[in-house]
């Protein structure tokens, strides 16, 4: 009986644990998951899928001063819709060496208008505009890297 309750309680941390997977593939169980996520408050969204993501086309550009805009592309190279990653930012100097890093999540950088709780469509793209204050340092090239936290 304890080895059965054990096994139990192994499927329902699976379960879970790759909600989101589970429901990508299977989405006849989203109320069903969404129901077992209500009392753990957990959300049911798009996999996490951090090889399906490319930057693409990136341009750091000076507007005035010390004032510059980030642009770039991130396209989902999978089948399926995928949640949007963070994103850090390295500025570095003349010899690639890091000056500033900084992360930013995705509701910092995707804007009032980007759906966060769709994430990136399948073999879609999201368009992504920043405007950084480098102020405090003397830059020379910079740096992207995706991640989920």
């Amino acid at each position: 009986l304890v080895a059965v309750v054990l096994v139990a309680a192994l499927a329902l941390q699976m379960t879970v644990q790759e909600r989101d997977r589970i429901a990508a593939a299977q989405p006849a169980l989203l109320p069903l998951l969404q129901q077992l996520c209500g009392p753990l408050q957990c959300t049911v969204g798009p996999p996490r899928q951090i090889e399906s993501v490319v930057v693409d086309g990136s341009t750091f550009s000076r507007l005035r001063g010390d004032a510059y805009r980030l642009s770039f592309t991130l396209r989902n190279q999978a089948a399926n819709e995928i949640a949007m990653p963070s994103i850090e930012l390295t500025l570095t100097d003349a010899q690639d060496q890091p000056v500033v890093r900084r992360a930013f999540a995705p509701t910092e950088y995707a804007g009032g208008t980007a759906d966060l709780a769709r994430g990136i469509a399948a073999q879609g793209e999201a368009q992504v505009k920043m405007f950084i204050d480098a102020s405090a340092t003397t830059q020379a090239g910079y740096r992207l890297y995706l991640f989920y936290p």
